[in-house]
C-alpha cells in the first residue's frame, strides 16, 4: 500500500532543496524525492514548468502529491532534510552504489562525500569572529571561524568513521566522541557497544551526527537520544548521511522536530532485512572489508 506525502521544498540561495516529509504511518512507507525515480508505482507529481520557473525565482516551490495542498512556510520547528544538488556527490553517491567497486576505493568515495555534506552542512551554523590582520600588502578585514565554539563530531560505528575520515580537514578545532550502535540482524533494533560521549556537552556545542545509512531509523534515534541526555538540543545537532530512506525520516521527523538532515540521496523503499533499497549495501563491510 502505497502512502500518501505531502511535503514542500523550499530552495535556498545555495540551491540546496530542503525536504519536509509529512507521512502517515502506513505498512510500507514510499516516498518520492528527487533524484530518484522509482521503477514501478510511482506516486505522481505534477506542475507546470513555467508556474515553476516563475515561482522558483521567488525562492519558494511546493510540490503536490495526490491532491493540493496549502503554501505555507516551512517551519523551524519541522524537521528538514537537505539533498544537496552537487554533481561531486552524484559521483560519488554512483561510486558506492556499484557492487564491483573494491573496499579501498569504496572507502574513499564514502570519504569524499562525507567531506562535500559536512561542508555543505556547515555553512551558515558555525560561529564566526571577526577582526583585522596585516596581509603581506595592507590591513585586511578578517573572519575566522571561532574556536572559543565548541564544534564536535560523532561518527557512529563503524560504517561513520569513513564518513567522517575528513571531517577535522573542513571544521576547525574540532573534537571526535565515537559512538558504536550494531542493530539486531532479526529485531532490527539497536545496541549500543561503545559510548565515548562526554556526560555533559559544553553549552553552545554543535554536533554533527555521522551515520552513513538511514534505513529503519533505530541506530539514529537511539544516538540523537543519547545526545539529548546529554544537554544537545535538536537545533544544535545535525545528521550527515550517504543514503537516507522514509522510515527513518519519518521516525526523526516526529521525534526530534527543528533537526537538519544532510543526505547524498533518498531511496524510496527498505527491505523486511532492514537495507535501503537500491542503496549501497552494508557500508561497513565495503568499507573495512569485514
Amino acid at each position: 500500500m502505497a502512502c500518501r506525502i505531502n511535503f514542500s521544498l523550499r530552495c535556498s540561495s545555495s540551491d540546496t532543496p530542503r525536504f519536509v516529509p509529512t507521512c502517515h504511518p502506513c505498512k510500507n512507507p514510499t516516498l518520492l524525492l528527487p533524484p530518484f525515480k522509482p521503477h514501478s508505482n510511482p506516486i505522481k507529481l505534477s506542475f507546470s514548468s513555467s508556474r515553476w520557473l516563475r515561482r522558483r525565482r521567488m525562492g519558494f516551490v511546493t510540490v503536490n502529491s495526490h491532491m493540493a495542498t496549502e503554501e505555507k512556510p516551512v517551519s523551524e520547528d519541522r524537521m528538514l532534510v537537505f539533498v544537496p544538488p552537487h554533481p561531486l556527490i552524484k559521483h560519488w553517491i554512483s561510486v558506492l552504489r556499484n557492487e564491483q567497486t573494491p573496499c579501498p576505493i569504496f572507502r574513499n568515495a564514502m570519504a569524499e562525500l562525507g567531506r562535500l555534506l559536512i561542508y555543505e552542512a556547515s555553512r551558515d551554523w558555525l560561529p564566526t569572529v571577526a577582526g583585522e590582520i596585516q596581509s603581506p600588502m595592507a590591513i585586511a578585514s578578517v573572519e575566522f571561524v571561532d574556536p572559543r565554539e565548541p564544534v564536535a563530531i560523532v561518527p557512529i560505528l563503524r560504517a561513520g568513521l569513513s564518513l567522517a575520515e575528513h571531517a577535522s580537514s573542513i571544521l576547525p578545532a574540532t573534537k571526535t566522541y565515537h559512538l558504536g550502535v550494531s542493530r539486531d540482524e532479526e529485531t532490527l533494533l539497536p545496541t549500543v557497544y561503545l559510548n565515548k560521549l562526554p556526560d555533559k556537552f559544553p553549552a553552545g556545542s554543535r554536533v554533527f551526527v555521522v551515520d552513513p545509512m538511514l534505513a529503519t531509523g533505530g541506530t539514529i534515534v537511539a544516538a540523537l537520544d543519547l545526545l539529548k541526555e546529554r544537554g544537545i538540543d535538536n537545533k544544535q545537532m545535525k545528521v550527515i548521511s550517504a543514503v537516507a530512506a522514509p522510515p527513518a525520516l519519518q521516525k526523526l521527523s516526529e521525534k526530534f522536530p527543528g533537526l537538519h538532515v544532510y543526505t547524498g540521496i533518498i531511496d524510496p523503499t527498505v527491505n523486511e532485512k532492514g537495507f535501503i533499497i537500491p542503496g549501497l549495501g552494508d557500508a561497513g563491510d565495503r568499507s573495512y572489508g569485514t
